[in-house]
């Protein structure tokens, strides 16, 4: 069974090093989903009242996230729907094309909604970021995945083909626990043929401990001195609990199988 499942690795990689580079059609598609989110942050930006925007940029620091924080708390009250669409489509582009940095993005989702707004803010956006990322991965990722994982995509599509039958338990799994890396999940799932229905709820259910830690810290954020300061072993320990439970099925499946 091994020597199949490493056969269909190795034509899939072949076939998708021939792809390599992208289409024509495939970089007009991607850009075009660029362009969209830029006209839409345009459109934003349009209707808020004349100020100075300079602090309107992706944070990449916890002082940066503070700043952030402390002008858009001026506007949040006044200009809820402008700034409820714009956290949204930054949060959205910023997943689906793999950009680092969202753990920044769901820290002032608290200081600004509270944790219950704050934690199904986070939920949507990072749901609908990761199910963008997943059909656009369909439509152009499988060279970039091959090019950039083989190893763990070799793993994950083993993994996959093991547990079709509880595939959602393992999914979620994947999701609560630091296994695998989300941008890889997201860009990888439709090239080992994940269904998009189990792949969105696996998402929607899976981040929603991790939501609600970023959070939660995010209400004080003021006195977070790094990003280490947001999982304690108490948080830690908790996610791989979790995590635990979720592919315990599907362990007691293959073990008995």
């Amino acid at each position: 069974m091994g020597g199949k499942e490493g056969a269909a690795v190795a034509t899939a990689a072949a076939n998708g090093k021939s792809k390599y580079p992208l289409t024509f059609w495939e970089v007009m598609g991607a850009c075009g989903v660029v362009l969209g989110f830029l006209m839409g942050l345009v459109g934003v930006y349009m209707t808020m009242p004349a100020s100075d925007y300079s602090f309107l940029k992706l944070p990449r620091s916890l002082q940066d996230l503070q700043i952030l924080r402390d002008h858009l708390e001026n506007y949040t009250s006044d200009y809820t729907v402008q700034v409820l669409i714009g956290y949204c489509m930054v949060y959205i582009f910023m997943q689906t094309f793999m950009i680092p940095g969202t753990v920044f993005m769901s820290l002032p989702a608290g200081a600004l909604f509270g944790v219950f707004k704050g934690v199904a803010l986070v939920v949507f956006t990072a749901t609908a970021g990761a199910s963008s990322c997943y059909f656009l991965s369909k439509l152009i990722g499988r060279p970039l995945v091959f090019s950039l994982w083989p190893d763990k995509l070799s793993f994950f599509q083993a993994e996959v083909a093991k547990r079709k039958k509880r595939l959602l338990n393992y999914m979620l799994f994947l999701r609560v626990t630091p296994t695998l890396p989300n941008t890889f999940i997201n860009v990888a799932s439709p090239i080992v043929d994940v269904p998009f229905h189990i792949f969105f709820l696996a998402t929607a259910i899976g981040i929603m401990p991790a939501a609600f830690v970023t959070v939660r810290a995010g209400i004080a954020l003021g006195e977070l001195k790094s990003l280490g300061d947001l999982y304690d072993f108490q948080s830690i320990a908790t996610l791989f609990l979790i995590g635990a439970i979720t592919v315990t099925p599907t362990l007691i499946g293959s073990n008995s199988e």
